[in-house]
Formats: C-alpha cells, sequence, structure tokens
C-alpha cells in the first residue's frame, strides 16, 4: 500500500505521539490542535500543524489538512447531555469535508464505551445497539462509527480501544482522585500507549481497512489487583475496598485484531503497567 500523506486530527495524549513516530517512519504528517499554544509542540514532533475547530461549523485550513492518503480520526466525544447531538454534528460536518478530499482510508478512534456491560466476554459484533451503551459518550460514539462505516467515498477502519495507560495515565496518578476502589472484583480493560501507536501503525503498513477491532491487553486482573499494585509500587496508603460492588461488568476480547494483524502485546499486562512509571 503506497500510503505517503497522514493526517491525525486531534494531536492530543495519543495523536502528538503517534505524529512524532509516523513522521519518524517517513510518512508526511499534518496534525490538528485546537489551540494556538500547541503549535511549536507539533512542529517540534515533525508534524505539519494545523489549528482546526469543529463547532457548528469547521474552523482552519481543513482543505489543506485534508489532502492526505489516511486520516486518523481522534477526537473523542465531550460531556454533558448534550454529548451525543453534539459528536454527530461534528463528525457531519467531517463528512461533507471529507467527500472533498483525496482521503481514501479513515481510522476513527472509538472505545470499549461502545459496549453494555453484560456480565461477560464481548467482542466487536457484541456493539449494535448504541441505546444500550455504557455511557453518553459511548452512545455517540457508535453513532458515529455507523456514519463513517457506511460512507463510500473512503473506507473505515475502527479501533475501539481500552482504558488507556502511560505517560500521565498511571493507576497511580488515578488513585489520587479516589477516596476508596469500587468494584475491586471485575476485570479491567487497559491498553499501553506504545500498544496503541503499534496497533495504528500495523493497520497502516497492512491497509486492513473496512475493519473493527478490540484492543485491549490480553491480561485481565481485577481493579483491586491493579490499585493494590500501584499503591505498593509508588509508595502510596492503599484505599480501601468499595464492600459490595456491582456485578455489570465486560471482559472485552482482542483477538480478532491478534489474529488478523498479527500482532504481539509490547505491554501485555496491565500488573505491570501499574507498577511502572509510565
Amino acid at each position: 500500500m503506497n500510503v505517503k500523506k497522514i493526517s491525525i486530527l486531534g494531536c492530543g495524549w495519543l495523536g502528538l505521539p503517534l505524529g512524532r513516530y509516523l513522521a519518524g517512519e517517513g510518512f508526511t504528517v499534518k496534525g490538528s490542535t485546537t489551540s494556538e499554544r500547541k503549535i511549536a509542540a507539533l512542529k517540534e514532533a515533525g508534524i505539519e500543524p494545523y489549528k482546526i475547530v469543529i463547532g457548528e461549523a469547521l474552523e482552519g485550513d481543513i482543505a489543506s489538512f485534508l489532502d492526505s492518503d489516511i486520516l486518523v480520526l481522534d477526537i473523542p466525544p465531550g460531556r454533558g447531555e448534550a454529548v451525543v447531538e453534539h459528536h454527530v454534528g461534528q463528525i457531519s460536518l467531517l463528512i461533507d469535508a471529507l467527500a472533498d478530499s483525496p482521503v481514501r482510508y479513515v481510522l476513527f478512534v472509538s472505545s470499549t464505551s461502545v459496549y453494555p456491560s453484560p456480565g461477560r466476554e464481548v467482542v466487536e459484533t457484541d456493539a449494535e445497539d448504541p441505546e444500550v451503551a455504557d455511557s453518553l459518550a459511548g452512545r455517540a460514539l457508535l453513532y458515529v462509527e455507523e456514519m463513517l462505516r457506511s460512507e463510500s467515498s473512503f473506507s473505515t477502519t475502527v479501533l475501539r480501544f481500552g482504558g488507556l495507560i502511560g505517560p500521565g495515565r498511571n493507576p497511580a496518578e488515578f488513585m489520587q482522585r479516589m477516596t476508596e476502589i469500587a468494584n475491586p472484583g471485575q476485570p479491567v480493560n487497559f491498553i499501553h500507549l506504545d500498544d496503541c501507536i503499534g496497533i495504528i501503525a500495523a493497520i497502516i503498513r497492512q491497509g486492513e481497512w473496512g475493519e473493527v477491532f478490540n484492543a485491549c491487553a490480553p491480561l485481565h486482573p481485577t481493579r483491586g489487583e491493579i490499585y493494590k499494585a500501584a499503591a505498593e509500587s509508588h509508595g502510596l496508603a492503599a484505599l480501601p475496598e468499595e464492600p459490595s460492588g456491582s456485578k455489570d461488568f465486560k471482559l472485552v476480547n482482542s483477538d480478532k485484531l491478534v489474529t488478523k494483524l498479527g500482532y504481539t502485546f509490547l505491554r501485555p499486562d496491565p500488573l505491570a503497567m501499574a507498577r511502572g512509571s509510565n
């Protein structure tokens, strides 16, 4: 697959290091931010910077930004009761711009929040009804997935990441905002930043378009185990555990990704992630 130019809409916690990595691999990378003060960081990473804001309208040089072969779309839904309507409106505007662009492939960064919590393992086909997603954000994401995948002017691969772990996102940091460990017996569905980047790069290199993939580390320790490991390794006081947690949970299966891409996780064990500094 002869891909030369990649645009990343949303150069935040994932998008910026992803852009840096892809630029280092020889791709021409364009990246967007909504903040003027982040422009310098994009340039330093070897990314051609654009200030793009999607509100009631598209603001910025969207035509130039979308002059690429691939778009990595990484703008999460906001918060509040109107999140579904707002995010669907944002992506509707973007789809109109994509129709007039050279982009033929979209990689949409979604989330495992599109699933309900049925108390069992879930696979890609278990997210069919936006109304039973885990949250309003999950509902918004599933509607957007459907919108993008129904378009014929480009092909979309959806990547549903679990809980993001890495620099600035270690369970030890999470604990500082907690008073107790809720649902300590539930399995976690985490993925490290290194694997987020590795999986996106694998999809691009292999040209796996028109797919939906779960992306979570293959090991699923409990929440109680994770926060105990984080506390012990970072010298923090252990938090009390909620005496009776919810029995609603999901264990996200990523076997399809491993088989289809031949991918081996760099960080397979969330307990090791919790014990580390990043």
